[in-house]
């Protein structure tokens, strides 16, 4: 792009930062939502806050909970997973390498530029220790480094797998070890052209024979055309001694977090959903995530709501859509999914903590919090809680945005801050 078109791309895009389609509306939480009619323009809102340091503050946590900053000065941390010893490791990084498709594209990145941190990507799990457990994690080290964009996280008797954005790779591990021992053996590559959605999701069966691989999409609704989202937009389910991998699940955009239900053992997912079809569509969801299922995209959303946009339609694949069990409200960016423990409080004890990246795509911007989502009979059930706020200021500037949300055990929630590159600690109150 040559400079004086940037330039251009620049300047209207803040002009449009403040711009959207008309009145804003509430958004549709739950197991049923009422969805509106969708609504298109030449350009969708855009809309992205102002990053200004935390200084002095820290989040809003509930009352009987206090939260603490455990790691600073990070590289864009991701997803974080907590080892049998207590010690966290972090995975840092940025990945994409998606070219515009349309000038609105790259009014986009200039948008959601705005609102990330400048700071140099890791490529590196960062492992953090609190060896006398006072809630101060005193050592902060670099446990393995020359990764690609590294997200995903998952450990199983001494294997630790790591989800780049190109590979699942994995390490061997020992309780204790401060640094990995080698460089990593690849399992299996990951599709990685174009990469418009880079992140790579993972989980693990119970018995560590399975891994789980979220894989998105190339685009919106196929605009580079279906050859571009050969095996994307799904759930890869990939042997951990072979290497070999099926489609688990399809119709998936962007399936961003991935966690095993205890006890069940059931899959479940956040995926964020499509755009430009108005403020209060498409919204993203939690799911339950069901083997050889279909969950509509990109022919119909919510179920078998058909979106008109995409070219040729599918009406047997529209049929077979699955309907998401909870939508959580359009373009919150949900990045973090796992579930809790009664460790966690009574009220906390049963359901799942969600952590909401934050939109860009909206004239008043959603997300930006974690939330928690209440669960009965193993099911989602009544509206999200607000658990972690105050990522947005009153002045609608924005301190940080979360992204992945793990569960500790022993009573606490780790949360990643991508923009302050920060990992925050929630706990009970002693």
């Amino acid at each position: 792009m040559k400079p004086s078109n940037a330039l251009t791309a620049s300047a209207l895009a803040l002009a449009l930062a403040g711009c959207g389609g008309g009145e804003d509306t509430a958004q549709e939480y739950g197991t049923s939502p009422t969805l509106p009619e969708p609504t298109r323009g030449l350009l969708p809102s855009m809309n992205i806050a102002e990053p200004v340091p935390w200084g002095d503050q820290t989040p809003t946590v509930p009352s009987g909970y206090r939260v603490t900053a455990i790691a600073t000065d990070l590289k864009i941390p991701r997803q974080t997973l907590v080892l049998p010893n207590g010690d966290i490791l972090v995975a840092e990084g940025r990945g994409g390498s998606a070219p515009a498709l349309q000038p609105k594209d790259v009014i986009a990145g200039v948008i959601k530029a705005r609102g990330t941190t400048p700071v140099e990507s890791g490529d590196r799990l960062t492992l953090l220790r609190d060896a006398d457990g006072d809630g101060s994690y005193e050592l902060q080290t670099v446990f393995a480094d020359n990764l690609n964009a590294p997200y995903g996280l998952a450990l199983f008797e001494g294997n630790l797998y790591v989800a780049n954005q190109d590979a699942l790779v994995r390490f061997d591990y020992r309780d204790g070890q401060t640094k990995a021992s080698g460089p990593p053996a690849e399992i299996t590559r990951l599709p990685a052209e174009i990469n418009h959605h880079w992140t790579k999701a993972l989980t693990i069966s119970p018995d560590g024979r399975y891994l789980y691989v979220g894989i998105g999409s190339n685009s919106n609704i196929t605009e580079r055309g279906m050859e571009a989202e050969v095996d994307r937009a799904m759930v890869w389910q990939i042997d951990a001694e072979t290497g070999a991998y099926k489609p688990y699940a399809t119709g998936l955009r962007n399936p961003t977090a991935l966690a095993i239900q205890p006890g069940s053992g059931q899959l479940w997912a956040v995926v964020n959903e499509r755009d430009e079809l108005g403020e209060d569509l498409v919204p993203d969801y939690l799911t339950s995530v069901r083997e050889g299922g279909f969950y509509g995209w990109p022919y119909s959303y919510w179920g078998q709501n058909v979106d008109d946009r995409v070219r040729p339609q599918d009406p047997d694949k529209v049929a077979s859509a699955i309907t998401p069990d909870y939508a959580l409200g359009s373009h919150v960016a949900a990045l973090g999914l796992d579930f809790s423990t009664p460790a966690m409080g009574e009220r906390f004890a049963d359901g799942v903590f969600i952590g909401e990246h934050g939109s860009w795509n909206r004239k008043h911007p959603v997300g930006y919090k974690v939330i928690f989502v209440p669960f009965s009979s193993g099911q989602p059930a009544g509206q999200p809680v607000e658990f972690v706020t105050g990522f947005r200021t009153e002045d609608g500037k924005t301190r940080g945005r979360p992204v992945g949300v793990t569960v500790d055990p022993r009573g606490a929630l780790i949360v990643a801050d991508d923009l302050a590159n920060v990992v925050w600690r929630v706990t009970q109150a002693e």
